[in-house]
């Protein structure tokens, strides 16, 4: 629940100083609170950021937003991002809010390279030769470009990648329409030809020996085989290089360790003031 006398006066917005002032306040007053807590699902946040979520909840700005979220291979942000989404989508059906939040995954924009999997014969063959921890790996030119449509209103059709194996992406497969928020989340989410299109840029941070457990345990689902040692030591190397640089764009900085219902009750906690001023 809102502190009780945050609460009133977000509801009463002549009292003192501005509505944009009083949410503003608040989220200091949870984002502060969330940093200092045990296990915290925030390691660092620029000041600025607030504002900026002030501007959209006050309604200075009427615009959608766009969200990226990136961070090294199994740092959990692709479940961090899939919590963030359920939690909007349930405030979104109970308060029959349309066009709530409209996901593009950064994967879905890797190049086509099907036929080079076919000939060395297998994806655990090819990828030892061809390598995917690379932002070349992918069309982010085309992701920034769907980005930028859906923020000005317009509709279009992203691809699909085929994670299976087959390095099959299948063009115009996906119809989206633009919506409040727009969220991507991958590797390269916020790397040079694509973070511009982000209004917020979210980076999730990881302890080694936990992003490795969770590698291989990914490499094993995807059979990737005796390929998997390989492919992770260049997923480092190539890290060092592409992703980890980002962490110094990012206007938040997650904990890819945190339990994943402490990001749903922060969340909560965001989305209650909007159902305070407006509900």
């Amino acid at each position: 629940m809102i502190k009780d006398s945050l609460k009133t006066e977000i509801k009463n917005s002549t009292i003192q100083i501005s509505l944009f002032e009083k949410i503003e306040r608040y989220l200091e007053f949870i984002f502060e609170q969330e940093i200092k807590a045990k296990d915290s699902i925030l390691i660092s946040y620029s000041p600025f950021v607030l504002k900026k979520i002030t501007a959209y909840l006050s309604g200075r700005i009427k615009m959608p937003a766009s969200i990226g979220i990136a961070g090294e291979t199994a740092s959990g942000k692709s479940t961090i991002t899939k919590d963030l989404i359920d939690t909007i989508q349930s405030f979104a059906t109970e308060f029959n809010i349309e066009d709530a939040i409209t996901s593009v995954n950064t994967d879905d924009y890797y190049y086509d390279r099907s036929e080079m999997v076919k000939a060395a014969g297998s994806f655990s063959e090819f990828a030892k030769h061809y390598d995917l921890d690379v932002p070349q790996a992918l069309e982010l030119e085309l992701m920034s470009k769907h980005i930028k449509e859906l923020l000005s209103g317009k509709s279009t059709y992203l691809p699909k990648y085929d994670m299976s194996g087959t390095a099959i992406r299948h063009d115009n497969h996906t119809f989206a329409k633009p919506s409040k928020i727009i969220i991507s989340e991958g590797l390269f989410t916020l790397t040079e030809k694509v973070k511009d299109a982000f209004d917020f840029k979210i980076y999730v941070d990881i302890d080694e020996k936990i992003k490795k457990e969770r590698f291989y345990i990914r490499a094993k689902e995807r059979g990737l085989g005796d390929s998997a040692d390989f492919i992770y030591s260049n997923a480092n190397e190539k890290a060092e290089i592409y992703i980890k640089p980002c962490k110094a764009h990012a206007d938040i900085v997650l904990s890819g360790a945190a339990d994943r219902i402490k990001y749903k009750n922060f969340l909560n906690k965001i989305i209650e003031i909007i159902h305070e001023v407006y509900y």
